[in-house]
């Protein structure tokens, strides 16, 4: 009797060539921790990316997208879908085109690397990237921000690649239903490219804004192992998680391996080594204390791969970078 494949054999054997088995995915997120990848694609193409979709329909596995891992907290169960890469793919992993004031930026492409090429061209309004380790393809996912703007200010058109239909299209900015720190994208849309409109702009102050925004980035926010911050402000611009944290005087609280930091109250640090079932539990441990001492259940930022998600976190859970 022939023996029957499992999900992941069959994933595997559709995919030859473009996906390998069992891949850690620590070493592709800021935070160093979690397990492997089931599945791990590469693809080179669209062509590639679509046979992804087909494999993911045919075998009823999940699919994950890897950006630049800044904003994904992975499970130490890992993964057991197809993850998927895109940094092998041409046009996606570096494209950016700046013809006068627009620009079009493939999904692969760092935002600090997009927020100073914007600026050596003579272009105003990316700036506040330059601090945001993440890519193009996770910032539209998460309408990513910072220093007073964010994705939506200049986003006009996206280029997707829906791995449910197997079809490209352009969805206009209006279709992408921004919020703050989300967007109605779903698992299966991958962000092949995004144009943006920026206005005019002086090298020179271009130069200025970016050392600036560095500085103060340096200055006020930690190194080392983390995802940036962990929970979305309850009121933009009124009210912040960290200002609730610090409220309560978490700032140092640690379990295991994993810490808030002392600098900044809305970031949790990881320690070499450190389980990411520990970082999980400072997040909670932060939720739960701020819940009931104000009343408000914070929203992760992070997208939690292999953790349960609460209610609140149902728009951030599809928003990786």
């Amino acid at each position: 009797m022939t023996r029957r494949s499992s999900p992941v054999e069959a994933a595997l054997s559709l995919l030859q060539g473009v996906a390998r088995a069992d891949v850690p995915l620590a070493p592709l997120t800021t935070y160093r921790v979690g397990g492997n990848a089931a599945v791990f694609a590469t693809p080179t193409s669209v062509d590639e990316l679509f046979a992804v979709g087909s494999a993911a329909r045919d075998t009823g596995l999940p699919v994950l997208l890897i950006g630049r891992g800044s904003n994904m907290l992975v499970a130490d169960t890992g993964f057991p879908g197809i993850a998927v890469s895109l940094a092998s793919m041409h046009g996606v992993a570096e494209r950016i085109d700046v013809a006068d004031t627009t620009v079009v930026a493939g999904g692969g492409v760092a935002l600090p690397v997009l927020a100073r090429r914007t600026v050596a061209a003579g272009l105003t309004g990316f700036e506040w990237a330059v601090g945001v380790p993440g890519s193009v393809g996770g910032a539209v996912r998460m309408n990513a921000g910072g220093h007073g703007s964010d994705m939506a200010a200049s986003m006009r058109t996206v280029r997707i690649a829906d791995l449910g239909e197997l079809a490209e299209y352009d969805l206009g900015v209006e279709a992408l239903h921004l919020g703050f720190r989300s967007s109605g994208l779903l698992d299966h849309h991958v962000v092949l490219h995004a144009t943006l409109q920026l206005a005019p702009g002086e090298v020179a102050a271009g130069e200025a804004a970016l050392t600036e925004i560095v500085r103060w980035r340096r200055e006020h926010q930690p190194g080392g192992q983390n995802c940036g911050s962990v929970f979305v402000n309850p009121v933009p611009g009124e009210l912040a998680a960290a200002q609730l944290i610090d409220g309560l005087g978490l700032r140092g609280f640690r379990i295991g391996g994993a810490m808030v930091s002392d600098k900044h109250a809305n970031f949790i640090q990881a320690s070499d080594g450190c389980p990411a079932a520990d970082v999980w539990a400072v997040m909670e441990h932060v939720r739960s204390a701020v819940h009931q001492a104000s009343g408000i259940l914070l929203r992760s930022e992070v997208r939690l791969v292999g953790f349960p998600t609460t209610a609140d976190d149902a728009g951030t859970k599809r928003a990786a970078s």
